[in-house]
């Protein structure tokens, strides 16, 4: 009979079993969850303390990119010994196939089914954290970027020309620009992307900050606005001074190069996921 992922994955959390020994009881039972329950106990492959429970600190953050879209994926185990095993870089790497087959954005059933029966072999715990992708028209470019496993990068670039796309100059300055992201990790592209409410609750800090010490009020408006704007400078992508050349910042950096070759190249957007960070 057919077993649904859904009711595998049930039964899992039922049992501590792994998905694999969850769907092939399943499978000799009919779907009877009771009967499923019990046959795996009689095997001894209901754990006794689910392994889904340890923390899951290593892992390794996957990439690729397709035609209309790049892809980052999360991956974590339990050490860094599974993280450079074959059997994890294969599921990695077959996660990342199939959510680029059926367009996926997001875990899915499926998905956590190749997870748990890649633990089923491995005997450590793992989980699919994230999936993130950012898509790309056909007059903009993508660049990947993978620093030590651990920090993963995607930035889309508008181009004023098609063929700079294929362009040397322009291929380093966009590898150039995705390891500035991994090294700096900006929180906003530029500052009309910074949310009112956090911008706020970043001035009323600055304001508390600046009474203590005994100013005219117009002082420490200017000591306020001062420290915004460096904060910004310091959080934006395109403020800040870029990872090769601190004298300009990343937007110089890109306004000269398009000045040089006679047509716009700019950052559009941009991810940037690290290793067990929980980041918007």
């Amino acid at each position: 009979m057919e077993v649904k992922a859904s009711d595998v994955k049930q039964l899992r959390e039922k049992t501590g079993a792994g998905m694999l020994d969850c769907r092939n009881a399943l499978a000799k039972t009919e779907g009877d969850f009771g009967k499923a329950e019990r046959l795996l106990k009689e095997q001894g492959l209901a754990a006794a303390v689910k392994k889904s429970e340890r923390v899951t600190n290593s892992g390794k953050i996957f990439s690729r990119i397709l035609p209309d879209r790049g892809i980052l994926l999360e991956l974590t185990c339990e050490t860094d010994f599974v993280a450079r095993n074959s059997l994890f870089l294969e599921l990695g790497d077959a996660i990342l196939s199939a959510v680029a087959s059926q367009n996926l954005s997001g875990p899915t059933p499926e998905l956590e089914l190749m997870v748990q029966e890649a633990v089923g072999k491995i005997k450590e715990n793992m989980q699919l954290r994230r999936i993130v992708t950012l898509s790309v028209g056909a007059d903009e470019a993508l660049m990947e970027y993978v620093h030590d496993d651990r920090i993963g990068v995607m930035l889309r670039f508008t181009v004023g020309k098609p063929e700079l796309k294929q362009d040397p100059r322009a291929k380093a300055l966009f590898f150039d620009c995705a390891l500035h992201a991994a090294a700096f990790a900006p929180l906003f592209l530029s500052r009309d992307k910074v949310g009112a409410d956090f911008l706020k609750e970043q001035e009323e800090i600055f304001t508390k900050q600046a009474q203590g010490l005994n100013k005219p009020a117009n002082v420490l408006q200017g000591i306020i606005k001062g420290k915004v704007n460096k904060m910004l400078s310091e959080i934006c992508f395109l403020d800040q001074p870029f990872v090769k050349d601190d004298k300009r910042s990343v937007a110089k950096v890109l306004q000269d190069f398009s000045k040089e070759i006679g047509a716009p190249v700019a950052i559009a957007d941009y991810r940037y996921v690290k290793l067990g960070e929980n980041r918007s």
